[in-house]
């Protein structure tokens, strides 16, 4: 048998920390050789941590990052790397790049083809498209390099590479995470791995930067199209992988096709790169590939939140977090999620009741931090807010009682907040969700004011669906039973309820979606059975609150449409879509 060891390091870079992601690049190396590895593969841009967006403007930076990847290159031996990094052309072009190491020197450098400019992709912005197709020769095993957008394109160098006599396709990724986006994936790789009749090792990024996060999930494919291994989703994981390159040939019967002529030759130039064979000791069998389960929406969804919030605290080096506490489904959710983030040591809940603070509230304020068991501080705002408007009152004189006396009460909230966040090094974690950000049923410089949205992409609707999950069966319950069915209230006002400026969240949460997401029309929102008038009401509120959401704190994605990097409209705007 012909057999190909294959290590998929999926491993979680911090952006701009050259000098600690090559120590772990080079630690998981040591590991692929213990296990006798004949190649290990890093994530795209593993060097530099991904996205780095305008460090790549910064010429010192992308020195710093070749030079780190020579330093690597000295230190492999005995093994095939392939690492993501950033590479500068003698035209001073910059390329995403991938570097093939072996006996300590770079014997190749692959340069992205296919450069993602949607969504949160920015790649136009900084690198140049690649134009070789190279394939590799390891031990007469040919290998095609690419990565990430490079595999989705069906005939692109995935296609080409496989006609070139590619056997297997390496493909290192840093795939932001979206709910269900792995499905996708893997329809793509089963359509290329069969399509081409090559087997494809998908390799991803894991870990929070800023908004993104990235959920690992690697994969590899046989040449029939069928999932043979698939990694941890969430966590850091080393796979090791036996290829039978033997299966491949006796499948394919490789022959030179007309149509392998015409895509080479309208490919460009197809290189044939010989990497050096090294002395491969009798070795063991890796034990079974094994295949890590799908998790369902609200588990997966919440381990998404729980690393992004994780490494957002962890890589910006704060302390801890101080999250406002209101007796409500979101800081409740957000508090949960903190806790399995960071500890609950770590985390500090802030309760500031007014006049309009119901005893219900307060009751499932101190039961969620008893069941957490987490710190949590009193502080009435009443003396506050009197303060305030015995200061306002001349000023204010004639006019009644309205949304200030409310955003008011929500601002000495933020204050509160900032304060403990400014003395103790903690950080705020906001608590508002999609459907609120959505319609700018938030305060600026209030419930808004903070560090890090954690559920800021996260529909209301859903933030109850994963709430239920969190307390299922087999979990410890800790979100009171009582926040999961009472009726949400911001408590600014006597008897106020979120469902007296806005439609119920069942009825707000699919227009949101179809406006926000799916980018309908106003006519293709009324066929999904939404009222005109609600629905203008929602698309008005949702353009007119552009302003509040710029200056809002970043949040995790997990959505197709985050607002933000995904979703960028401008303030000053008198279009209508209805």
């Amino acid at each position: 048998m012909k057999i190909l060891r294959i290590a998929l390091a999926q491993i979680n870079s911090t952006v701009g920390d050259l000098p600690g992601n090559s120590k772990k690049i080079v630690e998981y190396i040591k590991k692929a050789k213990r296990h006798k590895a004949d190649i290990v593969a890093f994530p795209e841009l593993a060097v530099t941590g991904y996205p780095p967006e305008d460090l790549i403007l910064k010429p010192q930076f992308i020195r710093d990052n070749i030079a780190e990847i020579k330093k690597i290159g000295g230190k492999v031996s005995g093994i095939t790397a392939i690492i993501g990094f950033v590479d500068l052309k003698q035209d001073k072009s910059i390329c995403n790049a991938a570097a093939v190491i072996a006996e300590g020197r770079i014997i190749d450098v692959y340069h992205k083809i296919f450069l993602p400019n949607y969504g949160v992709f920015d790649e136009f912005r900084y690198f140049r498209s690649g134009k070789r197709f190279p394939v590799y020769s390891l031990n007469n095993i040919k290998i095609g390099i690419n990565i990430c957008e490079d595999i989705w394109h069906s005939d692109g160098p995935a296609r080409i590479q496989s006609l070139a006599g590619a056997e297997v396709i390496i493909n290192i990724n840093s795939s932001p995470y979206e709910r269900g986006k792995h499905l996708r994936r893997e329809k793509i790789l089963g359509e290329r791995s069969s399509q081409n009749k090559v087997m494809i090792a998908y390799l991803n990024s894991v870990g929070g930067q800023d908004e993104l996060v990235f959920d690992g999930f690697s994969m590899v494919y046989d040449h029939r199209g069928c999932l043979m291994a698939r990694g941890k989703q969430f966590k850091e994981d080393m796979m090791i992988i036996d290829l039978d390159i033997e299966q491949v040939r006796r499948f394919r019967k490789v022959k030179i096709s007309s149509e392998k002529h015409k895509m080479t030759r309208l490919a460009g130039k197809v290189e044939k790169i010989k990497i050096p064979a090294f002395e491969r000791t009798e070795r063991k069998s890796p034990g079974h590939f094994y295949i890590e389960p799908v998790l369902q929406c609200e588990e997966e969804i919440y381990r998404a939140l729980v690393l992004g919030t994780s490494d957002y605290i962890r890589k910006n080096g704060f302390k801890g977090v101080v999250i406002g506490l209101s007796g409500g489904i979101d800081s409740s959710l957000v508090a949960s999620i903190a806790v399995d983030a960071i500890g609950r040591e770590n985390v500090t809940g802030l309760f500031m009741p007014s006049g309009f603070t119901s005893k219900e509230s307060r009751e499932d304020a101190f039961e969620l931090a008893q069941n957490l068991g987490i710190n949590i501080i009193e502080i009435s705002i009443e003396d506050i807010m009197k303060g305030y408007i015995r200061v306002l009152s001349s000023k204010f004189s004639g006019r009644g009682e309205d949304t200030t006396e409310e955003n008011l009460q929500a601002r000495i909230r933020g204050n509160l907040l900032m304060a403990f966040s400014n003395k103790f090094g903690w950080l705020v974690l906001t608590t508002g969700n999609k459907s609120e950000m959505s319609v700018g049923y938030a305060t600026l410089y209030g419930d808004m004011a903070g560090g890090f949205a954690v559920i800021k992409d996260v529909p209301k609707t859903l933030v109850y669906e994963i709430c239920r999950w969190r307390n299922s069966e087999g979990k410890d319950r800790v979100i009171p039973e009582r926040v999961l069915w009472k009726e949400p209230t911001a408590e600014l006002k006597p008897d106020q309820k979120d469902s007296d400026t806005l439609p119920p969240y069942p009825v707000l949460d699919p227009i949101l979606k179809a406006y926000i997401e799916d980018e309908m029309s106003f006519e293709e929102i009324l066929k999904l059975g939404c009222e005109p008038e609600c629905a203008k009401k929602v698309i008005d509120m949702i353009d007119k609150s552009e302003y509040k959401r710029r200056q809002a704190p970043p949040g995790i994605k997990i959505t197709a449409r985050a607002f933000g990097r995904d979703r960028r409209f401008p303030i000053t705007n008198k279009y209508r879509s209805y």
